[in-house]
């Protein structure tokens, strides 16, 4: 049985997100909350330890499982759409910007025998 938390429309780039979500996936509750808390890349940790942190209380709220015997078992980092910008350019041009947003779905589960 796996419980999840997902965050939608998380103003960070999917690329920068997945450097963050690959160094946690597999791990157990405690190793992934403390890796999280010591990563340099600090704005997508602190977005991922909410998130992590998140889906441990809708464990022990919803499970009679507590958050020592829980791994992360899935973490998905998917692109959502953008918020296009314009910004001026020289000879009267305008360059598009985009701002780019992601969908976070983190699954913590038991560890398979």
């Amino acid at each position: 049985m796996a419980m999840h938390a997902t965050l939608r429309y998380c103003r960070m780039s999917s690329r920068k997100l997945r450097l963050v979500a690959d160094a946690i996936r597999g791990k157990s509750y405690e190793q992934a909350e403390q890796i999280l808390q010591f990563l340099p890349k600090q704005k997508a940790a602190e977005i991922f330890l909410k998130l992590l942190r998140s889906a441990g209380a809708n464990a022990e709220e919803t499970t009679d499982f507590g958050t020592d015997e829980l791994i992360v078992d899935k973490v998905m980092v998917d692109g959502a759409r953008m918020l296009k910008r314009f910004r001026p350019a020289p000879m009267g041009r305008a360059i598009r910007i985009r701002k780019r947003l992601s969908h976070i779905t983190l699954e913590l589960g038991l560890p398979r025998k």
